[in-house]
């Protein structure tokens, strides 16, 4: 398979996982899929860890795209500080309350 081939391939499986709910993620052990409503019910830390993303990662490995991980990462952290503060701990309340759909 040449590098294109072996590219393309590679946008198609994420595109597939994509429609399933799913993100994909290289880890140690290779590629893996993860359902997304999963992966943002983590706590912040194991959520940026998931994405190679957290702080401590990024300063270490400072790649060419570092300083715009970086700032991934404090948006992450801020948009999961806004899910977590605006969301219902007790969904059947909500149900129950008349707020639900």
């Amino acid at each position: 398979m040449t590098k294109e081939e072996a590219r393309k391939h590679l946008i198609d499986l994420i595109r597939e996982k994509e429609k399933e709910g799913k993100i994909v993620v290289r880890t140690i052990e290779g590629l893996e899929a993860i359902e997304l409503d999963e992966v943002i019910k983590q706590p912040t830390e194991g959520l940026l860890y998931d994405l190679n993303r957290d702080k401590a990662t990024i300063l270490t490995l400072m790649d060419d795209k570092w300083i715009n991980d970086y700032a991934c990462a404090l948006v992450i952290e801020k948009l999961k500080e806004h899910y977590d503060s605006n969301r219902n701990p007790n969904p059947i309340e909500e149900v129950e309350s008349g707020g639900g759909e």
